[in-house]
């Protein structure tokens, strides 16, 4: 299938965030939180009449006192509609395993869909069911001039607190109105702009960069970060904006 959200390839799991080597110099807190699959979808496409996901988590803690299950631990399906992306069914986690209908009674033909993955937990695995007579195939190529990714770097709210589903949080919003892949790399508590991550960023050949990082910023640090990174990601790359 086709996996969107992934900056790097050479992640210790399939479904981190950020690449191995980053353990080493990204502060604690942002290492830890980068095991979470925030960001990340599957794009495919099939005939099947309904849509079923087995997919397992990293951490037992499936939700937390101010957030639901459904968007810490569950997946969140989406299908385009002439030209649109709409929302048709998600699936809510019973364990660290969990296997389930994320939609039926879908309309005869072939559609293409979306299925976004948790957003405050690690994803260890995920498979896609669907009937046994139906196809399955990953989803079309981007076009040219769609195909970058939308590169958000931010806090807790980029991270997609406290959505009620993946596909709510307001990277993914965007993604799908622009329809253009989106990487996710807000940090809950964190996004402070510290060079190590500039230096990551710049790695990546994005569409954008959208630097969402104030909510966790100090008066002081402000002064002290926010130039700096952003000339050192300008001098990296000059043509993105």
């Amino acid at each position: 299938m086709v996996v969107e959200g992934k900056g790097w390839t050479d992640t210790e799991r399939f479904y981190d965030r950020l690449p191995a080597r980053a353990q080493k110099t990204v502060p604690k807190p942002v290492w830890s939180l980068s095991r979470h699959s925030a960001g990340m979808a599957v794009r495919f496409v099939t005939d099947s009449p309904k849509i079923s996901a087995r997919w397992k988590v990293l951490n037992a803690d499936l939700a937390m006192p101010h957030m639901p299950a459904t968007g810490v631990s569950g997946l969140d399906l989406y299908v385009k509609d002439n030209g649109v992306w709409r929302w048709i069914g998600n699936g809510r986690p019973t364990g660290q395993e969990t296997e389930a209908l994320l939609a039926g009674n879908i309309p005869e033909g072939s559609h293409e869909y979306l299925v976004y993955l948790p957003l405050y937990n690690g994803t260890e695995s995920l498979e896609i069911g669907v009937t046994p007579e139906a196809s399955i195939a990953k989803g079309p190529a981007r076009p040219s001039g769609k195909d970058k990714p939308l590169f958000f770097y931010g806090t807790s709210i980029t991270h997609g607190g406290c959505a009620s589903r993946p596909g709510m949080a307001y990277q993914a919003i965007l993604g799908r109105r622009l329809d253009r892949p989106v990487i996710n790399l807000g940090f809950s508590g964190n996004g402070k702009m510290e060079a190590e991550l500039e230096a990551l960023l710049a790695e990546v050949d994005a569409a954008v960069y959208i630097l969402d990082c104030l909510p966790n910023l100090s008066p002081e640090l402000v002064t002290e970060r926010v130039e700096p990174f952003v000339i050192a990601l300008r001098a990296a790359r000059p043509d993105t904006p």
